[in-house]
């Protein structure tokens, strides 16, 4: 039936001969699966998963800022952030060693849950549906997609290259050690893929936000089984056994 503005279409239902027990019984089933439907997930990461990401992408921002204002006139007034240029040089390859520790921590951690499966590419073929807001028809993913995968691997590769390049490029301990091509390379090379891992963090951050509901996850540990259910298909099914 259509109502008079033309808003949509409404279903009647006539329930005849059934006494008010059985429509209690059916509403208070209905009410049971909807409060279960609704209880959120906690297998997101945990506390220390968090926390270990949290450090990670802290240290992250510390050194994007203070590696910016090494790198061009424009943006050396960041400087003033840590004290200063002399501090600046000294903090940012510290900080570098410290994110590195939690990162090889974290990628350890995760790695497992980021092999990438012929699903897993078929999500990254179809991601422009998604990115269009149809996402009803993209493959069932687990804990990660195919997107987030590609990005932890990718970031695996940078991290690796943004070391070894600071190491050598690290003037107050070992860059002596190294012919001046050599660092003329790694400095390059560090620029680079700073330049690189800093477009995809973005891209990161921009993606959490956009996908209302995700931010939840790093913060307290849960997300909604809508949620799960809608971008996640193949772990809620694993969690949940439905």
């Amino acid at each position: 039936m259509v109502d008079e503005y033309g808003m949509g279409a409404f279903a009647m239902v006539v329930v005849e001969d059934t006494d008010m027990k059985d429509i209690q019984k059916l509403a208070d089933q209905f009410q049971s699966a909807w409060q279960d439907f609704a209880k959120d997930l906690d297998t997101a990461p945990t506390a220390s998963e968090r926390a270990n990401h949290w450090v990670t992408g802290i240290c992250f921002i510390l050194l994007a800022l203070s590696g910016l204002s090494l790198f061009h006139p424009a943006l050396f007034p960041l400087t003033m952030l840590f004290g200063g240029g002399t501090w600046t040089r000294i903090l940012h390859p510290f900080i570098g060693v410290v994110m590195m520790l939690f990162f090889v921590i974290m990628f350890f951690r995760f790695q497992h849950l980021n092999r990438m499966t012929p699903t897993d590419w078929e999500w990254v073929k179809r991601a422009k549906e998604m990115v269009n807001g149809d996402d009803h028809n993209m493959p069932e993913m687990g804990k990660y997609n195919g997107g987030q995968k590609l990005l932890f691997w990718f970031l695996g590769v940078a991290m690796l290259v943004l070391f070894v390049s600071g190491i050598v490029i690290w003037r107050a301990y070992f860059s002596a050690s190294f012919p001046i091509g050599v660092v003329r390379l790694g400095a390059l090379l560090h620029a680079a893929f700073a330049a690189l891992m800093i477009a995809a963090i973005i891209v990161h951050v921009y993606a959490a936000i956009w996908v209302r509901g995700t931010i939840r996850a790093m913060l307290y540990g849960t997300v909604t089984r809508a949620w799960a259910k809608q971008h996640h298909r193949a772990w809620y099914k694993q969690m949940t056994g439905k």
